[in-house]
């Protein structure tokens, strides 16, 4: 018996009391109004007992809400990538690849709230196959201000430990560079016997950042990093040395100073690192270093940036497409 008839039966009930007793009566007794009952009564004379089965509302139109077809694109992106929130894929969504579909970021944040899906933990959870941990929210992070003017100019270094993988001898760390004017990034992943980065393989990447900036007309001028022993030691000191540039470090306990490639190392950290290991059962050390090729190919050479000094721009195209100049 479904609620519909229950309701039915409840007013029959009540016409039949009132029969018996009074009207006033039976109106207490069943909690109803008697201007209720008194209408009830003359629809019954009018149109028979059936008239009191409670009606099907139709369902509300909403001429605002998008489409089905846009609302499961929004999905199907929202899932394949994990990492980016709603201003990312409103964004991702408008260009001709993806189908040039027109949805602001809070239609978008609607639609993955409506679907249990507005957060970055719920997505990769459902990547995963498990309920993801409750994370408090986090204090907004002062907006940092680094005035250059060409690439090259400044350059940020620092490492990220990316854990223990099975069949590598040691720890296997991320080393991590970003141009300051245009955000183009550069990433390696690298095996620790000795649990920490040394200066050799941190040197190799300043010799590799140096020669990508000198193919494209630039030259790296000074470089930005913390007090490691990595960058500290003498054969990344003697490297920067010869390639002309010169090393800035960074006040001790205040990493917020070389805001530009921490929050390069969050963002690989959320779009690329976890969405791996939630997506490979036993992550390798070959397969992982082929996930940050592929996620910093389309974050340098297809990715549209939104900082205040890209300004809707793509670092390849700010690297490699401005006016060179010479530097000072």
């Amino acid at each position: 018996m479904s609620e519909d008839d229950v309701l039915f039966g409840y007013r029959l009930q009540l016409l039949d009391y009132a029969a018996r007793t009074t009207v006033s009566e039976a109106c207490r007794t069943f909690g109803v109004h008697r201007s209720t009952f008194y209408r009830w009564k003359r629809l019954v004379e009018r149109h028979g007992l059936e008239v009191l089965r409670p009606r099907e509302r139709r369902k509300p139109k909403m001429p605002n809400q998008l489409p089905a077809m846009v609302e499961e694109r929004i999905l199907a992106f929202a899932i394949a990538h994990p990492g980016l929130g709603p201003r990312r894929i409103s964004s991702e969504l408008r260009r001709k690849k993806w189908g040039g579909l027109v949805v602001s970021p809070n239609g978008v944040w609607r639609v993955l709230r409506r679907h249990g899906l507005n957060t970055r933990g719920r997505r990769l959870a459902l990547v995963a196959g498990y309920r993801a941990p409750y994370e408090p929210p986090r204090e907004p992070a002062p907006e940092p201000h680094i005035e250059v003017s060409r690439p090259g100019e400044l350059v940020g270094f620092d490492c990220f430990f990316v854990g223990r993988l099975r069949g590598t001898k040691g720890a296997v760390w991320q080393l991590s560079a970003i141009d300051c004017y245009s955000s183009f990034a550069w990433a390696e992943l690298v095996v620790c016997p000795n649990d920490k980065p040394q200066a050799v393989q941190t040197s190799r990447l300043a010799r590799r950042v140096a020669r990508d900036l000198q193919r494209a007309g630039w030259r790296l001028e000074r470089v930005l990093c913390d007090n490691g022993n990595e960058f500290r030691g003498e054969p990344f000191r003697q490297t920067v040395a010869s390639l002309g540039s010169r090393i800035t470090y960074i006040r001790a306990g205040r990493p917020q100073t070389n805001g530009h490639v921490e929050a390069l190392q969050r963002l690989i950290l959320e779009e690329c690192w976890r969405p791996s290991f939630a997506r490979y059962l036993y992550p390798r050390y070959t397969g992982l270093r082929r996930e940050l090729e592929r996620y910093l190919a389309e974050y340098n050479f297809d990715r549209v940036h939104h900082g205040r000094l890209t300004n809707g721009r793509i670092p390849a195209d700010i690297v490699y497409g401005a006016r060179k100049m010479e530097a000072r």
